[in-house]
């Protein structure tokens, strides 16, 4: 299932609005996860380069792995064992940069 813009989602005492689109919540509500399709392995690894300045300007790191031209990305809080705002503001920078 896909998060649209503005959908909520209810974590324990966490309410996040997610404003993207390529990225959708897990059914167990406890993680942001998606395969990102590329058209090739050039743009796949520029987005992960991209992502990853942000990654580090947040303090909020991905879950990620790359095969060709597919970025698998899982966002997780783990200390709160499921999601909040920072994985929503990373989601949101990672579906703006996955647009191009």
């Amino acid at each position: 299932r896909m998060w649209s813009a503005g959908e909520v989602c209810h974590r324990g005492q966490v309410r996040l609005v997610c404003q993207c689109g390529a990225l959708g919540i897990n059914p167990d509500g406890e993680r942001i996860q998606r395969p990102l399709p590329f058209r090739n392995l050039f743009d796949a690894f520029g987005f992960m380069t991209q992502a990853a300045i942000w990654a580090e300007k947040l303090n909020h790191h991905p879950e990620w792995s790359n095969v060709y031209k597919t970025v698998d990305v899982i966002l997780i809080t783990h200390y709160v064992n499921g999601l909040s705002e920072l994985d929503a503001k990373l989601a949101a920078k990672m579906d703006t940069l996955a647009k191009g």
